[in-house]
């Protein structure tokens, strides 16, 4: 038998000591368009490089050369897992920029579609976390809530996924009765699975030795980063946009900001559990103010602005007023003011912010969108630096990194 120990390299060549390994982009783990470069000693990371840029779609250019309300589909593409939150963010922005009032009754509407995305965007990326430390069950068991919320987004807007919900100054139509019952079924029945997917992973041994100290980062790294959101808040920093720069009139609703104190794995994990419970909360506040309408103010869903607000079909056939205006915003006849505005709203991973200059034209001279997950992943090679090959993917996970967000 030969002696391995005792091989010896040709004089004057250089031993490789470290395995380079191409991470992605591939399905599932890197979602088919991450690629990161890992230089590996044995299992243990001691060098990343991460690649971006490959679903690459060039959003904010092609959103300077639409009108306003076609930029709406263009945001569901960003984080496609809170779709409705993106939209309603937008919303925001043109109209903190054409000086827009919306009823009280549409911020409480547009707050509870926020609220139920957010809910969604945490339920996918807890359940997944999941799987990458080898439990699958829970994954498959709360997609089924996630079925009901969709559901409840099919009644508002016919959509889905991509909702392209909601316009400038509300919503198209007034939420139907079918829309409340989905919505109390899904706060009747949704707090059960929560509990059960908790009691699976949380105290789970195997999970929490795969998450607790791995792909931590401090309160001060991170804020020099620029995170923000969930991310953020693990570190033990309580920033959140609905509570330091509130809109929507999320100022009319109580809710706690959970926070972690380490910024790993695990208290990325806790703290999207524990805001799920706060959306919850915050779902049944906003239900109970909307019933608290009556009369005319119980039919509001959108404010009077009829040079941006699509007048109803109905109208569009029969008054020719409605025509005139349909006509000159679906053509883009109405220009906008030269204005420069940003506005930021809480998404389902961090800090979504529209940064839109006007000059006066039809569409935007310059749009801008704050992604967090584009912020996150640039942390990303100092995160899993050090640690094992395992962990890289639950990491990942973990940061909630959409693809679709990051490359925009």
């Amino acid at each position: 038998m030969s002696d391995h120990n005792n091989i010896k390299l040709p004089e004057g060549s250089i031993g490789k000591t470290t395995t380079t390994l191409n991470l992605g982009p591939t399905h599932p783990a890197t979602h088919g368009v991450f690629q990161n470069i890992l230089e590996l000693d044995g299992e243990r990371i001691v060098k990343a490089e991460a690649t971006v840029g490959y679903i690459h779609r060039a959003f904010e250019k092609i959103a300077e050369r639409r009108p306003l309300y076609q930029i709406t589909t263009l945001t569901d593409r960003l984080n496609y897992c809170s779709a409705p939150i993106n939209n309603m963010g937008w919303h925001l922005t043109v109209e903190k920029m054409l000086g827009i009032k919306t009823p009280k009754r549409v911020d409480y509407l547009r707050v509870i579609v926020m609220e139920l995305a957010r809910i969604t965007d945490h339920l996918i990326c807890t359940s997944i976390v999941g799987v990458d430390a080898g439990a699958f069950t829970g994954f498959l068991y709360v997609m089924q809530y996630r079925e009901l919320v969709y559901e409840i987004y099919e009644e508002i807007c016919g959509a889905r996924l991509t909702t392209n919900m909601g316009r400038v100054g509300g919503f198209e139509r007034n939420f139907s009765a079918a829309v409340w019952e989905k919505l109390e079924r899904f706060l009747k029945e949704y707090p059960k699975a929560q509990k059960e997917l908790e009691a699976l992973l949380v105290r789970n041994r195997i999970f929490y030795e795969r998450t607790r100290g791995t792909g931590a980062i401090s309160a001060e790294r991170a804020l020099n980063y620029g995170f923000t959101g969930p991310n953020l808040r693990a570190t033990g920093v309580d920033y959140d946009v609905r509570v330091h720069e509130p809109y929507s009139s999320y100022e009319d609703f109580e809710f706690q900001i959970p926070v972690g104190t380490t910024g790993d794995n695990h208290d990325r994990f806790i703290v999207r559990t524990e805001e799920i419970w706060q959306s919850l909360s915050i779902i049944e506040q906003a239900y109970r103010k909307i019933q608290s309408f009556k009369g005319a103010e119980a039919e509001v869903y959108h404010a009077d602005v009829p040079e941006y607000y699509l007048p109803a079909k109905n109208d569009v056939y029969t008054k020719m007023e409605a025509l005139i205006w349909h006509f000159k915003i679906v053509m883009g006849e109405t220009d906008i003011p030269p204005a420069e505005v940003y506005q930021a709203v809480e998404g389902g991973n961090g800090e979504l912010g529209y940064y839109l200059i006007s000059d006066g034209g039809r569409s935007p001279y310059r749009l801008h969108f704050r992604r967090p997950c584009f912020i996150y992943y640039q942390a990303y090679e100092e995160i899993v630096k050090g640690s094992m090959l395992s962990d890289a993917v639950i990491t990942m996970s973990s940061l909630n990194l959409i693809a679709g967000e990051m490359d925009a």
